[in-house]
């Protein structure tokens, strides 16, 4: 059997590391053994819980892994590789501005500038030398960099750029502040690309982690965490949570991104769930699976992983009772407005409320609960419309 030391040596880029936790344990593992079972089979076995599978991964090889989903750790050879990823996690995936036609410089420079504002919306600052090959081009036709940015502003709109702007200094506020989990890098370590941003942005390294630094310390504080929740214009917000489709994560304000990436920290990024829930009442934030969240009007929960950040425990729950799951409702709330199909969850909703469907809120969170409702309201859900029952299609 290879030991794990040996497969790092053999590691040129990348170590994946994985192992079963604890919620995976039979409940007859087979007799104990030091710190695991013998199995019937006479094999050895051992479960571990999340951070101890981390803490044991990073004693062995004396470095820090990163945790790439439940019971799984990728362990980078380059730190610079490493910080890549760790950024890639909380960069935004904004579409470029949509172009007006309204300057007549903008149309004849076009084939120039599209590639300048494909890097602007990129890195939220203008390319150095060698960054992008078309800035001799632009600098020849328009005279500077700062002058073909006006061009762009004055076709498409400045506050657009602000923008983008802004949400870059967000998205690497966010990655510096859940980057002291790891041991923060040094300026040196960062990305090459990632060093002319601080700069623009920030001015220096030392700023940009001062303003991270005081994110992630505000993000412990759960008056703070409520406040944010209670703000939010994105999410569900109940009596005890905020919860947001993951397609919504990066909207959310900077507080909760780092509020959940401690979360993420932890137990990496939890495969199928599309509902995040952040507890404002105290520091757990959950994870739900929602497999037909698109297709149904009311998706059934599938199951969750519940990630504590005071004990550091990660439970994993199923809720696969196909008589009686629990369901959605509302789903337009958990979406950001630019979602696919927002409008028709909205529609359906409307219909449902002024059916008086939501009288009832204690009994129709499940699928029975919902079933009965609709059925003293003589309607049925076909696709993302409520019928009258007995009426046609």
């Amino acid at each position: 059997m290879t030991r794990p030391s040996e497969a790092w040596d053999l590691a040129k880029g990348l170590l994946v590391v994985s192992a079963r936790l604890t919620h995976d344990q039979p409940d007859s593992p087979g007799s104990s053994f030091g710190d695991g079972f013998v199995t019937r089979l006479g094999t050895f076995q051992k479960f571990y819980e999340q951070h101890e599978l981390r803490e044991w991964i990073d004693a062995v090889l004396a470095t820090q892994s990163v945790a790439a989903s439940p019971g799984v750790f990728y362990v980078f050879r380059d730190p610079t590789a490493r910080e890549r990823f760790l950024q890639s996690r909380y960069r935004r995936r904004a579409a470029a501005p949509r172009q007006s036609v309204r300057d007549k410089l903008f149309e004849e420079h076009r084939p120039l500038l599209e590639p300048l504002m494909a890097f602007l919306d990129e890195r939220g600052r203008l390319p150095a030398a060698g960054e992008i090959a078309e800035v001799p081009g632009i600098v020849e036709a328009l005279g500077s960099l700062k002058v073909a940015f006006q061009v762009v502003k004055h076709a498409t709109g400045e506050e657009r750029w602000t923008a983008v702007r802004k949400g870059r200094m967000k998205d690497l506020l966010v990655y510096l502040a859940l980057s002291r989990f790891g041991g923060r890098p040094r300026y040196s370590q960062l990305p090459e690309e990632t060093r002319p941003d601080i700069r623009a942005l920030f001015s220096t390294y030392n700023r940009a982690c001062a303003y991270s630094d005081e994110l992630l310390f505000m993000a412990g504080k759960m008056p703070e965490v409520d406040s944010i929740c209670r703000q939010s214009k994105i999410g569900k917000l109940t009596s005890d949570a905020l919860y947001i489709h993951r397609s919504a994560l990066e909207e959310l304000h900077p507080l909760l991104r780092v509020y959940e990436g401690c979360a993420r920290v932890l137990v990496g990024d939890v495969e199928g769930a599309n509902i995040i829930k952040l507890r404002r009442d105290e520091p757990r934030v959950t994870y739900l699976r929602y497999p037909t969240f698109d297709k149904d009007a009311h998706p059934a929960l599938h199951s969750a992983e519940h990630v504590n950040l005071r004990t550091l425990d990660v439970e994993h729950l199923s809720y696969e009772d196909p008589a009686n799951p629990p369901i959605l409702h509302r789903k337009e709330t958990f979406v950001a407005d630019s979602y696919p199909h927002r409008d028709m969850f909205a529609r359906l909703t409307k219909q449902e409320e002024q059916r008086g469907l939501y009288t009832e809120t204690q009994t129709i969170g499940t699928a029975s609960g919902w079933r009965d409702a609709l059925l003293r309201n003589g309607v049925t859900i076909r696709g993302h419309r409520l019928i009258r029952l007995g009426a046609r299609a």
